[in-house]
């Protein structure tokens, strides 16, 4: 069994950061690529950023140059850094992670329960 637990959302004024933390824990052979997405009410989970197991990123266009991901594979965390955050970045943020069990199992993708983000105007 895996879980993935993420912390670090809340409440912020707009111009604010926050800094989300997603620890995966449990039967864990490895990790591949780490990712943030979000969703709000009526619509699609969309992804936010993701992240390679040895760094590489991707954005998606409306948080480039605002919100940085990275992770930390000793811990199995990945982080994700929002700067300068608007009210449009107000939604429920939940991490993935591609996680392989046993050397001999494939990769399959993990979820966090998601942590609530605000961004008052």
């Amino acid at each position: 069994q895996v879980q993935l637990v993420e912390s670090g959302g809340g409440l912020v004024q707009a111009g604010g950061s926050l800094r989300l933390s997603c620890a995966a824990s449990g039967s864990i052979w490895s990790i591949g690529g780490m990712g943030w997405y979000r969703q709000t009410p009526g619509k699609q989970r969309e992804l936010v950023a993701d992240i390679t197991s040895d760094g590489r990123t991707n954005y998606a266009d409306s948080v480039k140059g605002r919100f940085t991901i990275s992770r930390d594979n000793a811990k199995n965390t990945v982080y994700l850094q929002m700067n300068s955050l608007k009210p449009e970045d107000t939604a429920v943020y939940y991490c993935n992670a591609g996680v392989r069990i046993a050397w001999s199992s494939g990769t399959r993708p993990y979820w966090g329960q998601g942590t609530q983000v605000t961004v008052s105007s």
